[in-house]
């Protein structure tokens, strides 16, 4: 790690979760063999339903469901926000959202998109002194490599992902630009890589999945000899809805299509089939990365993790139909929203020989935890962060029955209203329209009404002062994303 973030953490008050992160059972790091490897794959919009592990009957998903089969399955994983940047920011950095950086999507002052000049904007940039994963891999030596959407920062920025980590990075930066999957340049660390032939059209010769494929094919045949930490943070199925013509011709004239309004991103003539026709590419992709790892001999000392970023997106928007493909299966809302629709996610992990195959946990985990537990996994848990907010979730994977739960996990998202929601065991309280001047409280018991039905609060006053209290303690303001009502702001 880098002089200017030795110190970062030790200045800070430890928070409330680290005492909770539980003692692991003796890893291949410590035993003097070579350190795993990590692969962590990240779907963009992907709902909790939209994989065949997970109960999709139209998309297919073999890769997926393979990694779950080989591995653990989480049934109660959650995003720390139901939008892209800071769900990012929060997985990057092991913290919530009341203490994480980056709390929506949002653009710095001053920088213009303009599409002619190939120029985006970017999110706003993580600041230097936030210490991500991908730095402290580094530190252990491993190679670092990122292929995907960032959403972290401009570049040249402080958040550009090159200071934030990693050695490689390679894709958008710009969360607009992957809007388009045939793009007309990506990034590969501060040089633009030219496509001819994709001028923001539905079609084009260059499918943004397909190069980072071959890129990432390309960083584990060049690290497979030392520990490499490779993130991939896909931009499928996030619209406009894009697919290679053989991989849309699996499903075109099998699936029932409707016409819809596709509400400023480009119109696909076969939007169901194209739609499951993205997710089974990607799958498609994540098989090659598998066959990879396997022909090069290091299945065994590889880690990978399946997730998205947050739940599926609204019914209907660019061609999109969560209903019919029942994208959030039984949770309430999509993305962009704090009920369950919008935060619970999809997530297997699989490594042969430390993880028991066949596994399913309902053990309530979510983002931040990753920070720690991948720590944890190569030996390394010395060096988290005393401000995280995540635990290790490593002695649920290694099938150590002493596995800590912690009392709650805290959602605090400043988008779509503002709204934030605690998950203590099987109750949930939500708070929406916070913008609006609204503090109240709603309450539902997951156990008996897991789609977030019926609002109990009235019932239970106690609950309720229990979660004001923790939405209180948990939440710190924010120059950049203010909750004016909560922080006292007029």
């Amino acid at each position: 790690m880098s002089a200017r973030k030795k110190s970062h953490s030790f200045t800070l008050s430890a928070l409330l979760f680290v005492s909770l992160m539980a003692a692991t059972p003796v890893t291949a790091a410590d035993t003097g063999k070579r350190k795993p490897n990590v692969i962590f794959i990240m779907a963009d919009d992907l709902g909790y339903a939209e994989v065949g592990c997970y109960g999709q009957k139209w998309i297919k998903t073999p890769s997926v469901d393979r990694i779950s089969a080989q591995g653990i399955r989480f049934t109660q994983h959650y995003t720390a926000h139901p939008v892209c940047a800071p769900a990012r920011c929060s997985l990057m950095t092991g913290k919530h959202g009341g203490h994480a950086f980056i709390r929506d999507n949002s653009n710095p002052p001053g920088r213009k998109t303009n599409i002619k000049n190939l120029e985006w904007t970017g999110q706003n940039p993580i600041p230097d002194e936030e210490v991500t994963m991908a730095e402290l891999f580094k530190a252990q030596g491993y190679a670092t490599g990122a292929m995907g959407k960032w959403g972290l920062g401009y570049e040249g920025s402080t958040g550009d992902p090159n200071k934030q980590g990693f050695d490689l990075f390679f894709g958008y930066l710009c969360q607009a630009h992957a809007h388009s999957h045939y793009p007309m340049f990506l990034w590969r660390n501060d040089q633009k890589v030219m496509y001819e032939g994709n001028e923001r059209q539905l079609q084009g010769k260059h499918h943004s999945q397909d190069e980072f494929i071959a890129e990432a094919v390309k960083f584990v045949r060049a690290n497979k000899d030392k520990p490499f930490f490779l993130y991939l943070p896909f931009a499928i199925p996030h619209l406009s809805i894009q697919v290679p013509e053989d991989s849309l011709a699996e499903y075109k004239g099998k699936i029932p299509e409707e016409e819809y309004v596709h509400k400023g991103y480009l119109k696909h003539p076969f939007p169901r089939a194209a739609y499951a026709a993205m997710i089974t590419h990607m799958d498609r992709g994540i098989g090659q990365i598998m066959s990879l790892v396997k022909e090069l001999g290091l299945d065994d000392d590889t880690i990978i993790i399946f997730t998205s970023d947050n739940g599926p997106t609204y019914d209907r928007l660019g061609g999109s139909d969560s209903v019919f493909f029942n994208s959030a299966g039984p949770l309430k809302a999509y993305k962009g929203s704090i009920y369950e629709g919008g935060i619970r996610i999809p997530c297997v992990v699989r490594w042969p020989g430390r993880i028991k195959a066949g596994q399913t946990t309902d053990l309530i985990s979510y983002h931040p935890d990753w920070l720690p537990t991948l720590m944890d996994l190569i030996g390394a848990s010395d060096t988290v962060p005393k401000d995280v907010d995540g635990i290790s979730l490593a002695p649920t994977l290694l099938g150590n029955p002493k596995q800590k739960e912690r009392d709650y996990i805290f959602f605090d998202f400043n988008g779509y209203g503002g709204q934030q929601a605690v998950r203590a065991g099987d109750w949930k309280a939500v708070r929406r329209n916070i913008h609006k001047g609204n503090i109240t409280l709603e309450l539902y018991n997951l156990k008996d009404d897991i789609g977030e039905s019926k609002d109990v609060a009235g019932q239970h006053p106690d609950i309720i002062a229990k979660m004001e209290a923790v939405m209180k303690k948990e939440h710190t303001p924010s120059k950049l994303f203010p909750m004016k009502v909560l922080d006292g702001v007029k």
